[in-house]
Formats: structure tokens, C-alpha cells, sequence
């Protein structure tokens, strides 16, 4: 099973489903995991009722941080933004279906470190809105 999910990831790294940028979007944030260079920026549409309506992501990096925004951003369209806030570094992943070790696990959480940045409306992302269980 764990070659399955291996192959998701080269396959989502070398042909993202949702790479892009959004004109004028409603939030964006954007940031990168200084200890090795990647960097994701998300872009989200959100309408009257907090439903998330498009979202794509930007960026550079590695198989993990690429694969893991491509996947993120996928599963969060049509939902609302109180539902993006209770994500976790546990839903991460379970969407990458392998384990990864310490430096890997940072690799995968930087999408999400940036999508609640931006839910959140914060000038500056934190570890800590990946720590939330």
C-alpha cells in the first residue's frame, strides 16, 4: 500500500491538479520552510456563507511539500472556513498515506501552516497552527 501512496505523491508533484493563482482572491497567504527551501502560497475564493468555492497553490519544493498542498487544497474546496480551522497535521497525513520522519513531516505540514494563516488572517504563520488535534 505504501507504493501506492508514493506514487500519488510523484504523481501529484509532477502533475499538480490545483497549481495556480488566483485573481484578486478573497485569502491569500504565503510562506516557506527556511530549513530547506520550499515555499507554498495558497489562494482561496470564499463566498457570502464562509464556503470555500476555488483554491489553488503556488510554489516550489519537494515531492512532499508540493504533493501535500496539491492534495490540501483539493479537499477543502465546498467546505466551510470554521472546517479548515479544525484541520490537522493528522489529516495531512492520512491524505499522503505514509509515514514521514521529522524533517519530512515539515515538508507535508507547510500547506497547511499557510492555509491557516491565511483562514486565520495572520501576518505571519506559526508550527503551532499545525499542532492543533
Amino acid at each position: 500500500m505504501d507504493d501506492f501512496y508514493r506514487e500519488l505523491i510523484i504523481d501529484r508533484y509532477k502533475n499538480p491538479m490545483h497549481r495556480g493563482v488566483l485573481d484578486q482572491p478573497d485569502i491569500t497567504f504565503e510562506d516557506d520552510n527556511p530549513l530547506c527551501g520550499d515555499h507554498i502560497r495558497i489562494d482561496l475564493r470564499v463566498d457570502d456563507n464562509g464556503i470555500i468555492t476555488e483554491a489553488v497553490f503556488d510554489g516550489k519544493g519537494c515531492a512532499i511539500s508540493q504533493a501535500s498542498a496539491d492534495l490540501l487544497v483539493e479537499s477543502i474546496v465546498g467546505k466551510n472556513i470554521s472546517e479548515i480551522k479544525k484541520l490537522t497535521k493528522q489529516d495531512i497525513l492520512e491524505m499522503l498515506g505514509i509515514e514521514l520522519g521529522p524533517v519530512r513531516l515539515k515538508c507535508a505540514l507547510l500547506s497547511l501552516k499557510v492555509l491557516k494563516a491565511g483562514v486565520y488572517g495572520l501576518r505571519e504563520a506559526s508550527d503551532d497552527l499545525t499542532d492543533v488535534e
